[in-house]
């Protein structure tokens, strides 16, 4: 009851975020769009849409991961997984969480919490225009979104030992 309940918690806070952060499709879009007109039709190229754009992207790609694998939408190779019964594709995924995802996604929390907080103790710009943009904010979207996938990894962890001892979710 409690596993149960904590499941519909973190699958509720993946999609939660994997819907909100879709919107930034708009102004990604919006930015690339002026770009084009100003750049090519305008003979005018801007100094801020390839920084808005790349950070939009990365942040929308990064923050949908956790929803991502709420959806079971990544990417796999089942060429052996897909043959295997139930429990058995339950064992597979408890040995990858366990052995491969927990441990990366941890390492990545804490670099990604490093790499963030250097950042701002510096005060470090980007260099790729002269709008010079600080780079923490965009950052601190690696650690945050690595949480939210580990988040979410707990959940599906949670679900392949309900279904090795149950036979189902």
């Amino acid at each position: 009851m409690i596993l149960a309940s904590m499941i519909k918690t973190i699958d509720s806070i993946s999609t939660w975020s994997g819907k909100l952060v879709a919107w930034l499709v708009i102004p990604n879009v919006l930015a690339l769009v002026y770009e084009v007109i100003a750049r090519y039709i305008l003979k005018s190229p801007t100094i801020w849409s390839y920084e808005v754009t790349y950070f939009l992207y990365g942040t929308h790609f990064l923050l949908g991961a956790a929803y991502t694998l709420s959806i079971k939408a990544h990417i796999r190779i089942d060429v052996l997984h897909m043959h295997l019964p139930p429990r058995g594709k339950a064992i597979a995924d408890i040995l990858g969480y366990l052995f491969l995802f927990f441990p990366v996604m941890l390492v990545l929390i804490y670099a990604g919490t490093e790499f963030t907080i250097q950042s701002w103790e510096m005060g470090e710009k980007s260099g790729l225009s002269p709008w010079r943009p600080y780079l923490f904010p965009y950052k601190a979207v690696l650690p945050v979104s690595f949480f939210f996938l580990f988040l979410q990894g707990v959940a599906e962890f949670i679900r392949n030992f309900t279904i090795l001892f149950k036979g189902n979710e």
